[in-house]
This record gives C-alpha cells, sequence and structure tokens, in this order.
C-alpha cells in the first residue's frame, strides 16, 4: 500500500466525514461536525506533500493547480467518491476532501417532510433551490432527489457540477452529467447551451453570479425543472440574495420572474447532537404558494418569515421550528438551539413556549 493509499485508507476507515492536510502538519478529520488531529499520523512534510498530490489528482490536473494555485475535483477510492480541493496557504500545499456517501438516500431519510420531497419528484417546471453553508448536505440532498426522479420519470436529467460528486446510472431517465473543467469550460458555457440538449430537468451545482442566476430564472422560466444551490442560510436570504445580485433598474423584472418560477426554497444546516455521536438535518423549508409569490412579485419580501410560520398547512418550515423539533427529539439541548438559530430572541420565545 502507497502512502497515498494509507492516508486515503486511515480516512475513510474513521468513518469522519473531511480530511485537512497541510504541509509540515498533522492530518486533521471532521467528526460529526469538529475538527481533530488524525491520531497517530506523522507530520507530512513539504516533499512528501508534493508528491502526494501528484499522486492525488494526476500529472495533468497537478500542473493546472501548479498554475491556478486551486483545484476542484472527484476522485473514486475504494468505491468511495471523495470530492477534492487542492490550494495553497502561506504558499504551502493544502487538501481539504470530503467522503461521499455510497448510497443515495431514500426520500423518508433524508430528515426533510416527506410530502414536501415527494411533491419534488412530481414537478415538471419551475426552481427549486437547496441552500446552506458549505457541508450542510446540499449536494447529498439534491442527488437523492435526482435519483427518484430517475428512478420514476422517462426524461433527460441533465446536471452542471464542479466537480461530479455523485454517479447517476439511467434508470427511468437518462442522465447526462457534465463537469466543469473536464466537459465544458465553465458554467456558462454549458447552461449557454443547455436547451440545445433536450433536457427536462436541469440541475445546476452552484448558482453563483448573475449569469448562472438568469439562466435558472430562464430554465425554469421555459418549462424546465430546475435545481440549483446557494450558500445562503434561509429562505428569505435567499431571495433577497438573489434578487440583489442584480443591478436595481433590473430587481422588478427579476423579482417577477422569481415569483413566477419559484417552487421551494430548502435551507439546511447540519446539527450536531449533545452526545457528539452524529448530526441531524435542520431544515427550513418555503413553499411558493400563491401568497409567497405575491410577497416577492410586490416586495414585501420581508414578511416572508411570518407567512412562513403561519404555512405549516403547506409543509413550510422555518429554521427555528426544525430546530426545536430536534429539541423535542432530545438530540440537541436548548442552548445548543439558540447557539444554531439566526434568530435567537425568537428561538427563546419558542422554546419558552415548549418548556
Amino acid at each position: 500500500m502507497s502512502n497515498l493509499e494509507y492516508l486515503l485508507a486511515t480516512f475513510k476507515n474513521s468513518r469522519s466525514s473531511d480530511l485537512h492536510v497541510t504541509s509540515n502538519k498533522v492530518p486533521y478529520i471532521r467528526w460529526h461536525g469538529e475538527l481533530y488531529p488524525l491520531n497517530d499520523y506523522p507530520v507530512i512534510s513539504a516533499e512528501e506533500l508534493e508528491n502526494l498530490t501528484r499522486e492525488l489528482v494526476g500529472d495533468e490536473h497537478y500542473g493546472q493547480f501548479l498554475r491556478e494555485n486551486e483545484l476542484d475535483m472527484a476522485i473514486s477510492f475504494q468505491n468511495s467518491r471523495m470530492r477534492v480541493n487542492v490550494y495553497r496557504q502561506q504558499g504551502l500545499i493544502a487538501w481539504a476532501l470530503r467522503i461521499l456517501p455510497e448510497r443515495f438516500f431514500a426520500l423518508e431519510e433524508l430528515g426533510i417532510s416527506l410530502p414536501v420531497l415527494q411533491s419534488i419528484c412530481t414537478m415538471q417546471k419551475g426552481l427549486v433551490l437547496v441552500t446552506g453553508a458549505t457541508g450542510s448536505g446540499k449536494s447529498t440532498t439534491l442527488a437523492s432527489i435526482i435519483h427518484e426522479i430517475n428512478k420514476r420519470r422517462h426524461c433527460h436529467i441533465f446536471t452542471i457540477e464542479d466537480p461530479i460528486e455523485y454517479k447517476h446510472e439511467n434508470i427511468q431517465a437518462f442522465v447526462s452529467q457534465r463537469e466543469v473543467g473536464e466537459d465544458t469550460a465553465s458554467f456558462e458555457e454549458a447552461l449557454r447551451r443547455v436547451l440545445r440538449e433536450d433536457p427536462d430537468v436541469v440541475l445546476i451545482g452552484e448558482m453563483r453570479d448573475q449569469i448562472t442566476m438568469r439562466a435558472a430564472l430562464t430554465l425554469a422560466e421555459t418549462g424546465h425543472l430546475t435545481f440549483g444551490t446557494l450558500h445562503t442560510s434561509e429562505a428569505l436570504q435567499t431571495v433577497t440574495r438573489l434578487i440583489g445580485s442584480f443591478p436595481a433598474d433590473e430587481q422588478e423584472q427579476i423579482r417577477t420572474q422569481l415569483a413566477t418560477t419559484l417552487n421551494l426554497v430548502i435551507s439546511q444546516q447540519l446539527v450536531p447532537w449533545d452526545n457528539g455521536q452524529g448530526r441531524s438535518l435542520a431544515a427550513e423549508v418555503l413553499v411558493a404558494t400563491p401568497a409567497i409569490k405575491s410577497l416577492i412579485r410586490e416586495n414585501k419580501i420581508h414578511q416572508i418569515t411570518s407567512a412562513m410560520q403561519t404555512g405549516n398547512h403547506y409543509g413550510m418550515k422555518t429554521m427555528n421550528m426544525a430546530l426545536a423539533e430536534l429539541v423535542q427529539a432530545r438530540l440537541i439541548n436548548c442552548e445548543r438551539a439558540i447557539e444554531w438559530s439566526l434568530d435567537k430572541d425568537d428561538m427563546r420565545h419558542t422554546l419558552s413556549t415548549m418548556f
């Protein structure tokens, strides 16, 4: 077993989610959200890490890293997929590796309302956004939804990803997966041509700028079921961020497009249990009812949270409501719920009515 294989096997066998490596330091792993040194693993010298990096990514990608000082890709190791980010810090090579689940999750395992997820799988058009910080499970949620659509529908599923994390085989659907840097030069280039490729369902791995956001809105508007991700922490912030990414003189048009196309926003956090033995998904759900669409169109976005608090019968849930459910399930205590809440005063009030 090579040094690289030993390092990756040690990481995989630790059952942790992430591996962090840099020159002249001991590797670290992330266990249920917390970082710890990789026990008994030696310091990796700068020269050794250069050799390990070349072996990890291959000569061609290593050359790209030397030119750009950044590299994103995915690899396979012992029947597992790992997402790889190679970068420099203080002039030294560093890695951030994430191990991806070896299977797709059934919808009922995701920790999101099952009727909401089932409704997504029957949608024919519109925009579905899954948001959250890095490591909040967005890719897993989307991959599991796409897999369910693949099992149910005779359609063309088209994904644009950087990198491809979960590989889908054709089941009922025909699946095309394009990786930025390998199959296409950029998200922008792939989106410019996507309508020529006859898609029914489109996944945009990251809506990172005006171009990708505009493309997502256009795809949804022209009758495609469109999925996208944003690094926002709540539904209200997601709507605000998307509209605010455009110049002021375009925002009214964007609000109209978003009000017309939006189906659903799911905002996620993975919250550590009090016993340190796992994490649970806390998911805020915004369903774009006619009332919500009207608030977006009329620029009364600040009222969305209140509408969500009273929209439980539509499947809506605020983040504080999701955190309160974890408290009720005795997975987390009140202090942790407040810590992870974005509206701590409301969280305190919610908890005070429970106990």
